[in-house]
């Protein structure tokens, strides 16, 4: 759908523009802006974006807000009390539902287990924090929106510790780095992430090497900051991309596993008791055999 702004809306904002004239909540508009679904003058813009006269708006979402459904779906449940619950999430499961998505995800089965979780936007309820659908591992999930802002708090001041274990091509000489490098975007594939200082946010992953192989290395990588595809899109840009990413390293898959990479560690105080928690897994089978190989390659 396109729409053209005439002189009468020139100034509004353009999630309230929007809003209006499409009769949808404010918040499903900020998040359609914000997964890149409204394009003004061909371009991807702030939901803050003040609209001028003759601009061109691409709307290219459902006009129906999807109701998410409560699906059966096994869960591998480490903890859980009446305010939070640290939940294992295999590889191969999407958190929440998005384009794509509707339905097969963490989130449809946080439902059918609990009635009790935090509204946050309307398609992630009790979703704190994500990992991508190919990553396996600890995920924070919320119960309340007094923990979930809790929560949401202490991730914005780092003080939730999460630590991924990785394999990685290449042989890293050093023992230990840090990667200070901005992340946005892809401009010409929105699916991807890149390095880039346009319309990018800070983003800092440190690693330091486990064990080293003929031609691969496993590492382990602490994120001090949440960024999408972040630790595929560092270690892609120091030249060490994941092993079987299909996604930052085509050249190099072996199997539909997917990447290599593993979140066996998180740390946090509880947002009600205030009891520092933390918790390990192992990585899963999958992963364990493919490193098998590269360690007897």
């Amino acid at each position: 759908m396109k729409i053209v702004v005439n002189n009468e809306n020139v100034n509004v904002r353009l999630d309230v523009f929007l809003s209006k004239e499409l009769d949808k909540t404010r918040s499903y508009i900020d998040k359609q802006i914000k997964y890149g679904n409204v394009l003004v003058n061909g371009s991807s813009v702030k939901n803050g974006y003040s609209l001028k006269e003759d601009d061109t708006i691409d709307v290219n979402f459902s006009l129906e807000e999807s109701k998410l459904e409560k699906e059966n779906i096994p869960l591998d449940i480490f903890y859980e009390d009446e305010y939070i619950m640290v939940v294992n999430k295999p590889s191969g499961l999407v958190v929440h539902p998005g384009n794509g998505n509707k339905s097969h995800t963490l989130v449809n089965a946080l439902m059918y287990h609990t009635d009790n979780l935090s509204e946050s936007e309307s398609d992630r309820p009790g979703i704190v924090h994500r990992i991508d659908k190919d990553t396996s591992g600890l995920l924070l999930i919320s119960k309340t929106n007094l923990a979930h802002n809790i929560l949401s708090v202490d991730f914005q001041n780092k003080n939730i510790k999460r630590k991924y274990i990785a394999l990685v091509e290449g042989v890293i000489n050093e023992e230990k780095g840090k990667i200070n490098a901005p992340i946005g975007r892809d401009t010409k594939d929105r699916t991807k992430m890149m390095v880039t200082d346009k319309n990018s946010k800070p983003a800092v992953t440190n690693f330091e090497v486990i064990e080293r192989y003929k031609n691969s290395t496993l590492i382990r990588c602490i994120l001090e900051t949440g960024r999408t595809h972040q630790i595929r899109v560092h270690m892609s840009y120091i030249g060490h991309p994941l092993i079987n990413d299909p996604v930052y390293n085509k050249k190099h898959v072996i199997n539909d596993f997917g990447q290599m990479l593993h979140a066996y560690y998180i740390g946090f105080n509880h947002p009600i008791t205030k009891e520092f928690m933390e918790f390990t897994v192992d990585a899963p089978k999958e992963f364990n055999e493919i490193l098998e190989m590269f360690k007897n390659s």
